[in-house]
């Protein structure tokens, strides 16, 4: 397949006519009239409005991301020795580590909960969040070269980026809740999973959205500040500590308790942990907060992500 680009006088606008390989023959893509001329049925203009985000074009290259998710899985574990099971081994050897540390020897509570569970849980969700937020701050740079190119929605490079880290937090949830099973069933273990379980999409969704805007946003600074991207990494090593990863919700001092509901992933992890293990508090407003700030970034990363394309490829 090739493309033939035809511009039109006095319109502002490319258009694409493709045909089938060395036959000549017009693709679905094509209409013929009557006359038998050539009707474009795709028509890709500019993008004129910070809202125009063209979301109709990323469904219509859904095959797209389902490609760039096979690529990053193809790409980053086709010549390692254990593959996908490298996915198992950082939050496994990081929950057996903060048990040590925080769990033995600092004695910080978990509210019940068995350590494992309970650090396992948060390292999984928290490296989601964070896979989500480094991979996406990194979309212009990663693929400058198949952005200055090749035409596609831009917004499906960083959507793939999230689709693949879920998998991987597929695989990870799967060792999750082999321990959680071995923990209710053969130890008799304190935790009591609740219908609020069901909400675990959601929770995934909430917390790719955040992590996935967030990134877009930081993409959109780094094209012209790079040294954004060093403050990214210690900023992230920082937040974790902030954010009730290694220490329930109720170890927070309540004079420090604005700083819970001024970070937005102290939400969703917590909600995680009542849903599942039956232990931990989250006030309503504490949700609604961080929701409100999830959308309100969601909403940004997405206008920035739009004006930045437009002229990315010059500055980066």
């Amino acid at each position: 397949m090739f493309s033939l680009l035809k511009p039109r006088d006095n319109i502002e606008l490319k258009k694409i006519f493709l045909y089938n390989n060395g036959m000549g023959t017009a693709s679905e893509n094509t209409v013929m009239n009557n006359g038998g001329e050539q009707q474009w049925t795709k028509v890709i203009t500019a993008k004129k409005r910070l809202l125009d985000l063209h979301l109709r074009d990323v469904w219509d290259y859904r095959y797209l991301i389902k490609m760039f998710i096979k690529r990053d899985f193809v790409v980053t574990y086709k010549q390692t020795v254990l593959g996908p099971i490298w996915y198992l081994v950082q939050p496994l050897v990081s929950a057996v580590m903060y048990t040590f540390v925080f769990g033995q020897m600092a004695k910080v509570g978990t509210d019940g909960v068995p350590f494992i569970l309970f650090y396992f849980a948060g390292t999984m969700l928290w490296t989601y969040f964070t896979s989500c937020l480094s991979s996406c701050a990194g979309t212009f740079s990663a693929n400058q070269g198949i952005f200055g190119k090749v035409y596609f929605p831009r917004l499906t490079s960083p959507i793939a980026t999230c689709g693949f880290h879920i998998i991987k937090l597929a695989i990870q949830s799967l060792l999750l809740a082999s321990i959680f099973l071995y923990t209710i069933f053969v130890k008799k273990g304190p935790v009591h999973i609740s219908l609020l379980a069901l909400t675990f999409p959601l929770i995934i969704l909430w917390i790719g959205l955040l992590g996935g805007s967030l990134g877009l946003i930081i993409s959109s600074l780094t094209t012209k500040y790079r040294d954004l991207n060093i403050l990214l990494a210690f900023g992230i090593q920082l937040a974790m500590y902030a954010t009730p990863v290694v220490y329930p919700l109720s170890e927070i001092p309540s004079r420090f308790s604005w700083l819970a509901y001024a970070n937005p992933m102290c939400a969703p992890i917590e909600f995680f942990r009542i849903a599942f293990y039956g232990a931990g508090h989250l006030e309503p407003s504490m949700i609604l907060t961080s929701l409100g700030i999830t959308i309100v970034v969601t909403f940004f990363g997405l206008v920035l992500f739009n004006r930045n394309e437009r002229s990315f490829v010059d500055v980066i």
